[in-house]
């Protein structure tokens, strides 16, 4: 079984070997809003952005203080500030509070990447917990709705907010019915939210990773599922592959593209 310790600013090849993320100034000067950013996905990109140049907020549950304590130190060795916030974005006054916090510290926020997620594996409709299933829908769901409706009315043009999706809400997978669910959701939610803004200069896009080693996944994941976690290159990706899509959305290099998916899932060819 592979090992789940994420890589941060390291991208593999297709030997195995790894390069570190060579930075171009990409975000300088940029006020960066990630959720969910103590570790995986989230922390590889705030380690990401800081090397190209922007300060960044992270949000993330109080439990995970050690783990967003240990991003904040990352963040800060590469010369950027690291602004931390422990709420549950489950509740709607959070979301506000969380856009209120970085507000406050950076000035503004020039890119929201809603990451935050929940996730837990039930093999059957009839199974899943009625809590659960409302539970997933508040952290993974409505807390980027808000989160967006919070941070939009602040940003101006040239502004860019990046959802985090899934190849779930693609290929549609049957013990994560609830994530799977929400994922799909954050699709159109991107699409919709795209088609509103993109008039005013503010892009809206996501992107669906595959397989990737997260905390997350030792955690939720059965020993079979963990076994079986893998993709058409063989393995699963790491976070830092991730964050480097997200990057790209951020950026001036993708300035003609909104309403989209990148789908950074090791060579899943999907119906998009």
């Amino acid at each position: 079984m592979p090992d789940p310790k994420p890589v941060r600013d390291e991208l593999p090849d297709a030997d195995g070997k790894t390069e570190t993320y060579r930075a171009a100034n990409k975000l300088a000067g940029k006020r960066a809003l990630i959720t969910g950013g103590d570790s995986g996905i989230g922390a590889a990109t705030a380690v990401l952005f800081a090397k190209e140049g922007a300060v960044v907020t992270i949000v993330y549950l109080p439990e995970e203080e050690q783990d967003a304590q240990d991003t904040k130190k990352q963040v800060e060795a590469l010369g950027r500030s690291c602004h931390l916030f422990a709420t549950d974005l489950a509740k709607r006054e959070n979301c506000q509070d969380a856009v209120n916090f970085a507000l406050e510290k950076m000035g503004g926020i020039d890119i929201l990447f809603n990451n935050a997620a929940y996730q837990m594996m039930v093999e059957n409709i009839l199974d899943l917990p009625d809590e659960q299933w409302i539970h997933t829908f508040n952290i993974n769901m409505h807390s980027y709705f808000f989160m967006a409706k919070y941070s939009i009315k602040h940003m101006k043009r040239g502004a860019v907010i990046i959802n985090n999706a899934s190849i779930n809400a693609y290929i549609g997978r049957p013990d994560l019915l609830d994530y799977t669910s929400t994922k799909g959701g954050i699709i159109s939610f991107t699409r919709g939210l795209s088609n509103q803004y993109i008039s005013k200069g503010i892009r809206v896009n996501a992107v669906a990773p595959g397989p990737v080693w997260t905390p997350l996944i030792p955690a939720t994941m059965n020993e079979k599922a963990q076994k079986e976690f893998t993709s058409p290159m063989g393995r699963p990706a790491q976070p830092s592959e991730i964050a480097s899509c997200v990057v790209f959305l951020a950026s001036m290099d993708s300035s003609c593209i909104s309403g989209q998916t990148i789908h950074c899932n090791g060579g899943v060819v999907v119906n998009g």
